[in-house]
């Protein structure tokens, strides 16, 4: 009877005791040092400046370390408060420990202990009156498989001022600032900025076609910069602030010649290139909702109504 005991604990003491050797390894994403801050270091990303702070597609969000499902889109509402705010979390995604500051309640991924935000209850904003107080930055996306967003690709200067507009229209899902057009792979911002890379600073816009049209996004862009400008926008001189777009299909090609045409038939000359769509490099984190982190609006880009 001892013996087998003995034989038994041998074999599956070290699983019972939870030996870290026998759990699986986990695997973690790559987290660049903003990242690290937070979600390692317990950091706070500043208000309003999130990608998915008015992120309006539906899906799952998943832990920026691990992927982890955390929060259903359908749980996600305004508070206002310039972080996604979600008011329920997918049954034992999240865990919840008092923070150092012996006030607040962190909340962190019950997978990999990535830290996410906070969570507030009793502050009646919902019917569950609860709110996971959620850093974008914590976060990745992964929308429903039946939804049909499409990508579009402007060139028209500084990207922080293209970018400023058009994530404002309606039917625009995020819109990120990056670039196209050049050699290297992976190129930063230093590699653009010195105006020989053949990159053009440009943003990626993920729209909703069913609420907005390829056309009606390219027209706003034409209203928002000057597509007349050769040799840059505004004070921007260089060919990384040309003006292009660039197009994925003969259809987004013959729209873009359509309101040029129509622009020219109006007396502007423009300047602006249909080019076809390349590699799209997202920029750094700081050049991502550039106007809205400092609060002020665009120097060289506004709207003027050209149609």
């Amino acid at each position: 009877m001892l013996k087998s005991f003995i034989l038994l604990y041998l074999l599956y003491g070290p699983l019972l005791m939870g030996s870290q050797d026998d759990l699986p390894t986990l695997q973690l994403n790559h987290l660049t040092d903003e990242e690290s801050r937070v979600i390692i270091g317990k950091g706070t990303e500043r208000p309003f400046s999130g990608k998915y702070y008015k992120y309006k597609d539906n899906g799952t969000y998943l832990c920026k370390q691990c992927n982890a499902p955390l929060y259903k889109s359908n749980d996600k509402f305004d508070s206002s408060c310039g972080w996604p705010s979600f008011d329920d979390a997918i049954k034992g995604a999240i865990k919840k420990k008092k923070d150092a500051d012996g006030r607040r309640v962190e909340i962190l991924c019950a997978k990999c202990n990535a830290h996410l935000g906070h969570v507030f209850v009793g502050e009646g904003l919902t019917s569950k009156n609860t709110r996971y107080c959620v850093n974008s930055i914590s976060l990745n996306f992964e929308k429903n498989k039946t939804e049909a967003f499409k990508k579009a690709y402007f060139a028209g200067g500084c990207f922080w001022g293209v970018e400023y507009y058009l994530e404002k229209e309606e039917g625009v899902v995020s819109v990120e600032s990056g670039y196209m057009g050049g050699r290297k792979k992976n190129p930063t911002y230093r590699d653009v900025s010195r105006g020989n890379s053949g990159y053009l600073e440009l943003v990626e816009v993920v729209y909703d076609p069913s609420k907005v049209s390829y056309e009606k996004l390219a027209r706003l862009f034409f209203e928002i910069h000057d597509p007349t400008q050769k040799n840059g926008q505004g004070p921007d001189i260089g060919s990384q602030y040309l003006s292009a777009i660039f197009v994925s299909t003969n259809q987004e090609k013959k729209i873009v010649q359509k309101l040029i045409n129509a622009l020219e038939s109006n007396g502007y000359k423009i300047a602006t290139e249909i080019k076809k769509r390349e590699v799209f490099y997202k920029a750094e984190d700081y050049h991502q909702n550039y106007y809205d982190k400092k609060g002020y609006k665009p120097y060289c880009h506004g709207y003027v109504k050209r149609f």
